[in-house]
């Protein structure tokens, strides 16, 4: 490291490092919870593990004017609600179906701001644009969003602490379909899905390709008959998370994090004048 690059060099360095390694760790350390294994392990709240006659369905990244209302008309004719965590530049951008979303009962929800991936620390941004996302969703739901899932599921100390001061309860997934891929079928989808399929889990899908292989939503849109078919067949029942009794027992490990480099941050959200979603 070298001091006209704005780092300390000599003993200095070695001074500082160890600091920012602790820092680094602190921020970056909740997104182990990625992984699927340790989360259902550790922490069934945050991967969505509900009642177990039930499966919760959940869409992220729209909405998206082209794909998104496909979706709502197939899950119209299964007669079937789901949960969709909406990214708030696109509510923007996008507000007549982010509205139609409302319209059709189905749950919205807060995928951030937008879909970027937060390594360096930076919580004043992260309450910031979470506070942001609230409003944008709020105003098209008609009433302040309960969940949030961060973008690729990476759920760093700050974006756990702006969204437990937003009043929002973080969510992740137990089951997937890897519809994001270019390779992605209706076949391959609907097969990864029910390969961690359970009563009580929480499918990720994507109703968009936004962060995704150009056209793959329609590789999730072609599965979801199946989906949804597999599920019954079963015996569980398919809806958003709002009916799905997600465990209630505090994430103690994580929640030890918020409190790091948290401090100026506002708890008020601009949406505070808007009725709570049901609990």
């Amino acid at each position: 490291m070298r001091e006209e690059f704005g780092f300390p060099a000599g003993p200095a360095a070695y001074a500082v490092a160890p600091v920012l390694v602790t820092a680094a760790l602190a921020h970056i350390g909740p997104a182990a919870t990625w992984l699927p294994k340790l989360r259902r392990r550790r922490f069934p709240g945050l991967a969505g593990q509900g009642r177990p006659g039930h499966v919760a369905l959940t869409f992220d990244d729209g909405p998206d004017p082209a794909s998104t209302p496909r979706f709502l008309d197939v899950l119209d004719g299964l007669g079937v609600r789901a949960t969709f965590f909406v990214l708030g530049e696109n509510v923007v951008r996008h507000p007549e179906p982010a509205l139609e979303l409302a319209r059709r009962g189905h749950e919205l929800a807060v995928h951030g701001w937008a879909h970027d991936r937060p390594w360096l620390p930076s919580p004043a941004r992260d309450a910031r644009e979470l506070r942001r996302a609230v409003h944008a969703v709020g105003e098209v739901a008609g009433c302040v969003p309960r969940w949030y899932r961060p973008p690729y599921g990476i759920l760093t100390s700050g974006r756990w602490a702006a969204a437990r001061r937003a009043g929002l309860r973080p969510v992740l997934w137990t089951a997937w379909g890897k519809d994001w891929r270019p390779d992605a079928t209706p076949a391959s989808v609907r097969a990864t899905v029910a390969a961690d399929l359970c009563g009580g889990g929480t499918v990720l899908l994507h109703d968009t390709d936004h962060a995704s292989a150009p056209g793959s939503w329609r590789a999730a849109l072609g599965a979801l008959p199946g989906i949804v078919r597999d599920c019954r067949e079963a015996g569980l029942a398919v809806g958003p998370l709002s009916e799905h009794e997600v465990n209630g027992a505090e994430e103690r490990g994580l929640d030890r994090a918020e409190g790091a480099g948290q401090r100026g941050t506002s708890d008020a959200t601009p949406s505070d004048t808007l009725p709570r979603a049901s609990r």
